[in-house]
C-alpha cells in the first residue's frame, strides 16, 4: 500500500517537512510520480515492530526492582 507524504506523516507521527527531507537524504524510499512521492508503507513494519520490542525492554528494566546492597550496614 502507498502513501502520501502528508498520510505517512501522520502514520510515523512527524511533520511532513520532516518526511519530505527523509525521503530527499534517501533514508526514506519513494517514488514520485510526477505529481506527488508515494511512499511504500511496508518499509516500516520492520523499524515500528522495533520501537515496540525497544518499549516493552525498557518497560521490564523500569519496573525491575532494585536489589538491596548487602555492604550496607546501619550504624545507629
Amino acid at each position: 500500500m502507498y502513501l502520501s507524504i502528508k498520510e505517512t506523516a501522520e502514520y510515523l507521527s512527524m511533520p511532513e517537512e520532516a518526511v519530505e527531507s527523509l525521503i530527499k537524504q534517501k533514508k526514506i524510499r519513494a517514488v514520485h510520480d510526477g505529481e506527488q512521492y508515494l511512499i511504500n508503507k511496508d518499509q516500516f513494519s520492520t523499524h515500528l515492530k522495533q520501537i515496540e520490542k525497544y518499549k516493552e525492554l525498557i518497560q521490564e528494566i523500569l519496573n525491575e526492582p532494585i536489589p538491596e546492597d548487602i555492604d550496607i550496614k546501619d550504624e545507629d
